[in-house]
């Protein structure tokens, strides 16, 4: 199982990589809306929708969503176009208010998952809140990780995903080492608190590494240190919000498609869930800055 997760990783590190740096933002977000639209079939089958008709209605709303943002994009970057992508975000603060809606929501998960996940394992929602709670968990995470591609450079883009793999690599690691205490065993059985620190420990070392490489001129340090580590921690529940769907549905993995690794969603969970909070965090970081110049 190891080798495989490790063969798969090697395949697919690279190809990720070149799609940060090689693609276009709109092609990259088109590359990844079609890795999500595969990945929200696979939570068509999680929330055991049977019928082929709600679920193709099911993907068709979630490409409709995506098409609406891409061509507001398209509009944002006609105005911009006469001074610079920086000027987009002044025409796109609709977009950075929306940003709430998900962070919000994954903070409520934290919450109910730690104090309260016998109670969310018995919750029985209807098909139709099911879907609408996959269809805005994934657009959230489509949409904000794809545009932190459009406006911030692609080596930001590049250290949120390592900082998302590092962590998930340190908390496997770790946990199976010395992990004996169990972090969330109701919903998640394998994973410990000493992977959970292992994550943490992790961030740091990834927002130290950040700071020196880019020796600060992104953004502050000490911010960025503090957002690596609540982006993991966000990381780490999207993970067992995941689990706990899985099984609600009475499965192990979302699929199949990875070897090693299972389906996509059981890749794709932790960035879901962090990147709005990683895009939030860093859009923050950046008008505090403005403002403090500005003053």
């Amino acid at each position: 199982m190891l080798i495989q997760r490790i063969i798969t990783a090697l395949v697919l590190v690279p190809l990720v990589i070149l799609a940060i740096f090689k693609l276009s933002p709109e092609w990259f977000a088109l590359i990844y809306g079609i890795i999500i639209l595969m990945a929200a079939w696979e939570w068509t089958n999680l929330i055991a929708m049977r019928s082929i008709i709600h679920r193709g209605l099911f993907l068709c709303s979630m490409l409709a969503a995506m098409l609406f943002f891409h061509y507001w994009w398209m509009v944002l970057e006609q105005l911009a176009q006469m001074t610079n992508v920086a000027e987009i975000r002044n025409y796109s603060w609709l977009v950075e208010a929306t940003v709430g809606f998900p962070v919000i929501w994954w903070i409520l998960m934290m919450i109910l998952i730690r104090r309260n996940p016998l109670e969310l394992i018995s919750l029985q929602l209807r098909m139709r809140y099911k879907a609408l709670i996959g269809w805005f968990v994934l657009i959230a995470g489509w949409l904000f990780l794809s545009r932190l591609r459009l406006i911030e450079s692609p080596e930001m883009t590049l250290y949120f995903l390592i900082l998302i793999w590092s962590a998930d690599i340190a908390a496997y690691f770790v946990g199976k080492k010395y992990g004996t205490t169990k972090l969330a065993p109701d919903i998640s059985p394998g994973k410990t608190l000493a992977g959970y620190y292992g994550a943490l420990g992790a961030a740091v070392l990834c927002g130290i590494g950040f700071g020196i490489y880019f020796h600060a001129i992104f953004i502050s340090f000490a911010d960025m240190l503090m957002l690596s580590m609540i982006t993991v921690i966000v990381s780490i529940y999207g993970d067992l919000f995941f689990s706990l769907v899985k099984r609600q549905g009475g499965m192990k993995d979302s699929g199949g498609l990875l070897p090693g690794h299972g389906g996509l969603l059981d890749r794709l969970d932790s960035v879901i869930a962090a990147a709005p909070f990683f895009y939030a965090g860093v859009w923050v970081i950046r008008w505090m800055m403005t403002a403090a110049i500005v003053e």
